[in-house]
């Protein structure tokens, strides 16, 4: 029923709200104005059929509703990477169910020229627009003046200029878009007039009445069109000798020299002192040396503020939710329900919930790290150390992306136009340690290096933590250099990147980046743990009559009874009938299988669980040893910590152990999300498959050997 009324409601949107679409070239300040225009009224998913992330929100202007879509930057409505297709996609295919009533045209008023490219050519395109001219403040600081008025008449669109990141002049786009928007007089570029051929043919083939749709959707027509009209547009161009590409270069300097002409008229310039500061910054921060020394301090600083900053509300979140369940043990009647309730779902979801903190520090730093600029010079500065490992610097995006979560990072790979770059940068990914490893290192470090060790005055834990980070990066390094020999293309591989200005971070749309990506890990990962921490504890509690039945039976005997304390029977009778469950069995099938590395069959199962997601391996731990505890009364690392391995007689995770389940982590691809995404982004079960088991014999091989050395 309530699915039933999701999908009404979802029509009701798409029949009355008016389709406006955001686009602009990358660091245009475009997503910075969705924030604005939706607040939190955002919805996150992925456009049909692909797995690129799509980002909506609802607003209203006046009395007008709005559906908003924030599509990916593009310089141009001819796609050079998978993420440009599917802006040209939305704005070029009359049957597209995004294609907007609207478009906004989000230009940087510091670059005029770059921006009018793509602006001129959506008006080109007939479809109703309007130009903002956002950052107006950095114009402002290059000395740069446009004339609004003028600008408008000579693109025949409203314009308004704007500061997303200090919501200035909103109002005044709001007020446009609550009218009606008409569609713009002016062709900047006729390009019927640019070849011998008219497009008359072109149109009826690709079902548009517009000269430039059809110009454009004939030069990328694969990209939505079915085979047989990609086929009937060959034809026709080769019955009239059209050279697309010499076309398209053309159009390309005739839109230059119009928009040339446009600027002339409505702009003008004044020398200031700003570019001197920003180019200063450059040679600091961007520098061949100095720049990757600034960059390893950056993630010091970061590593470090994670486990420091977040000690304190985390350490208030695990005794509020153990708290919580003993308050319910003492308050439910003794039963199957209670027992499920306080020993399997809430242990399983403290394992998870506890790491919020660490993981909002996490994101809000990566925020601020793209926010400010800084983000677009590391990429710069490693390219010429990714050349090397056969990636480049767009690489970088997705390496870095992957230390938040590989799924939305693989996706951003798509704006490698390279294919050999794109698969290996794929490949390699998931080696970078992403926030579901963070609960796993948080709680495995906490057990083998104490909370006051330091180490030149900084805490060891931290530094522990970096270096589990760095681990990844170089195996991810690594790993590129050696399928750069396997995966063959003959394209031609080049980086172009601008940098954008310097800027203060936007701290509303960082808190809105922290709340939205905490409660998209808190949800997507609460729900595998409540289903896997009753799954664990119905197998955990129960067992063979023949064995887990007589565990009572055998502490009941005289001999227990005057040997032991009636607690010590208690966690006895606990941990015996853990151990011979259904869990237990499992775990022991697999114990020979993982013994070389010191894992043992609570390990195990650990491992099978975390398959579903990586911090699922906390959950289950707590699960597991709430299960076996009698009095349920101390945290999962008190637990862990207290653990007593059976053969040895000494601490189960002693520092060998501890070490190398961090490094079984760091390798192993424990996640069902990323083989997923890695199949839909190559169409191919074989890359995902390869990633599969190359990652899981470098787990198994690196976990082996740090134990064997370190036992």
């Amino acid at each position: 029923m309530l699915k039933q009324q999701h999908i009404n409601a979802k029509k009701n949107i798409s029949l009355k709200a008016l389709k406006v679409a955001l686009v602009g070239n990358p660091n245009s300040g475009k997503s910075s104005l969705f924030n604005v225009l939706t607040g939190l009224n955002q919805q996150v998913g992925n456009f049909p059929g692909v797995t690129v992330e799509k980002k909506t929100g609802m607003s209203n202007f006046g009395s007008t509703k709005a559906e908003i879509i924030d599509l990916p930057g593009c310089y141009s409505v001819a796609p050079k990477s998978i993420d440009e297709e599917i802006s040209f996609n939305v704005l070029c295919n009359p049957s597209n169910l995004d294609k907007p009533d609207v478009v906004v045209v989000v230009a940087d008023a510091s670059n005029l020229k770059r921006s009018l490219f793509l602006c001129t050519q959506i008006i080109d395109l007939k479809v109703p627009a309007i130009l903002v001219l956002n950052m107006i403040d950095q114009a402002d600081k290059k000395g740069v003046t446009i004339d609004i008025e003028a600008l408008s008449v000579e693109l025949g669109i409203p314009v308004v200029y704007a500061n997303a990141r200090k919501q200035t002049n909103i109002k005044a786009l709001t007020e446009v878009l609550s009218q009606p928007v008409g569609v713009s007089e002016k062709t900047i570029v006729d390009v019927g007039l640019l070849s011998a051929i008219d497009f008359t043919e072109a149109k009826l083939i690709c079902s548009v009445n517009n000269t430039y749709s059809a110009f454009a959707i004939s030069n990328s027509p694969a990209v939505f069109l079915d085979a047989d009209k990609v086929l009937l547009l060959e034809l026709s161009f080769q019955k009239h000798n059209y050279n697309r590409q010499q076309v398209q270069s053309s159009e390309a300097l005739h839109r230059y020299a119009a928009i040339g002409e446009i600027i002339k008229k409505c702009t003008s310039i004044s020398p200031v002192s700003e570019s001197k500061v920003h180019a200063t910054l450059d040679k600091i921060l961007a520098h061949r040396v100095l720049g990757y020394l600034i960059f390893l301090i950056v993630l010091f600083f970061i590593f470090q503020a994670i486990f420091t900053w977040s000690a304190y509300p985390m350490d208030l979140i695990e005794k509020g939710l153990m708290g919580a369940s003993v308050w319910l043990t003492d308050l439910l009647p003794t039963g199957i329900l209670a027992n499920l309730l306080c020993r399997g779902i809430i242990p399983g979801l403290t394992g998870v919930l506890i790491f919020v903190p660490q993981i909002a520090l996490l994101f809000a730093f990566i925020a601020i790290l793209e926010d400010t600029g800084y983000m677009a010079r590391v990429s710069f500065i490693m390219d010429k150390l990714m050349r090397k490992f056969g990636l480049n610097g767009r690489s970088v995006i997705p390496l870095i992306g992957g230390v938040a979560c590989a799924v939305p990072a693989i996706m951003s790979a798509r704006t490698i136009s390279n294919w050999k770059e794109r698969m290996v940068t794929i490949m390699v990914t998931p080696l970078m340690s992403c926030s579901a490893r963070l609960p796993v290192f948080t709680l495995l470090i906490a057990l083998i290096i104490p909370s006051d060790k330091t180490m030149w005055g900084f805490s060891s834990q931290g530094i522990t933590l970096m270096m589990l980070y760095l681990i990844g990066l170089v195996s991810a390094l690594l790993s590129a250099y050696l399928m750069q020999f396997f995966i063959k293309t003959k394209e031609k591989s080049y980086f172009i990147m601008e940098m954008p200005n310097y800027r203060s971070p936007r701290w509303d749309s960082i808190g809105i980046i922290m709340i939205e990506k905490v409660k998209t890990f808190v949800l997507s990962a609460g729900k595998i743990i409540v289903v896997i921490s009753i799954m664990l504890w119905a197998l955990s509690s129960f067992g063979p009559e023949d064995t887990f039945g007589r565990v009572e039976q055998k502490y009941s005997t005289r001999e227990f009874r005057q040997q032991l304390s009636e607690k010590e029977i208690l966690n006895k009778i606990a941990a015996e009938k853990l151990e011979t469950s259904y869990t237990g069995m499992l775990g022991k099938k697999i114990a020979p299988v993982i013994s070389p590395l010191g894992f043992d069959w609570k390990i195990g199962v650990s491992l099978i669980t975390s398959f579903a997601a990586r911090e699922v391996f906390v959950g289950t731990m707590a699960t597991l040893y709430s299960v076996g505890d009698s009095e349920n009364t101390h945290t999962v690392r008190e637990k862990m910590a207290a653990s007593i391995n059976p053969i040895t007689g000494g601490k189960t995770y002693t520092f060998a152990v501890g070490f190398s389940l961090l490094l079984f982590y760091v390798f192993a691809l424990q996640c069902m999300s990323t083989i997923a995404v890695v199949y839909k982004e190559t169409k191919h079960w074989k890359w995902p498959l390869i990633q599969f088991l190359y990652m899981g014999a470098l787990a198994y091989l690196s976990s082996f050997i740090a134990y064997t050395i370190l036992k």
